[in-house]
């Protein structure tokens, strides 16, 4: 999916709040959650995401969505990612 395309998907799902989010290669994060629903755009690399037991890998393109309190743990690929997410 192309960044203004997805910008457009989230204003018509209601999505007010957009950040860009970078985390540095070979970094991950344990189990958490947010308070908040989140739907984002992978721009660069590569994030790996476990849900529920199951591993999804995520590269350049790809949309991933969380909903609020869903528990999962991050990883990031050997160059990093860079997504855009929006939040609510």
């Amino acid at each position: 999916m192309e960044r203004d395309d997805f910008i457009e998907m989230l204003a018509r799902e209601g999505f007010q709040t957009t950040v860009l989010v970078e985390r540095e290669a070979g970094a991950s994060l344990d189990d958490h959650v947010h308070p908040f629903e989140a739907k984002a755009l992978i721009l660069e690399g590569e994030l790996t995401l476990e849900v529920a037991g199951k591993e999804t890998r995520y590269q350049a393109g790809d949309v991933f969505h969380l909903k609020p309190n869903e528990a999962h743990s991050e990883r990031y690929g050997p160059d990093g990612v860079c997504y855009l997410v929006g939040r609510k």
